[in-house]
């Protein structure tokens, strides 16, 4: 997961101009995760929830089912989309040696946008054949 689609996906839970406290601060630590370490990331969302356990983890009843509900499920599912994701955030910083990016911007438009339109003028390809065309694309693609 890179960190540029993990803060999309927070901000796609918590919306760009979130009201309650809760959210407006797990989006602040959302808004470091690009300029902070993995330790100091993992430690302000460990605060972050230990400040907010109570109001994340609060469910009201519905009168007409007597089903409880969370009363944040959206801010929750943010936290645990975090908390799924957190081993990956920060892959780039581990394995220096390979010169990861932590953003996949320079493969979105780069590598796979041109083998994309490939495939689709391509279209009645059996799955085998498609294969062929990728392996031969990424082939020649390393050679430039």
């Amino acid at each position: 997961m890179c960190q540029f689609h993990q803060r999309k996906t927070i901000n796609k839970y918590l919306t760009r101009n979130p009201q309650l406290d809760i959210a407006i601060d797990l989006q602040k630590i959302m808004y470091n995760l690009t300029t902070t370490t993995e330790v100091r990331f993992t430690n302000k969302l460990n605060a972050w929830h230990i400040k907010y356990r109570d109001t994340l983890y609060q469910k009201s009843i519905n009168e007409l089912t007597n089903k409880s509900t969370y009363k944040h499920p959206r801010i929750l599912s943010a936290y645990k989309n975090i908390i799924f994701n957190l081993p990956y955030l920060f892959t780039y910083k581990k394995y220096t040696e390979f010169k990861i990016h932590n953003t996949t911007n320079a493969i979105d438009g780069g590598v796979f946008s041109p083998m994309k339109k490939l495939l689709k003028i391509h279209n009645g390809f059996t799955k085998s054949l498609k294969i062929k065309m990728v392996d031969n694309y990424l082939i020649n693609y390393n050679r430039k």
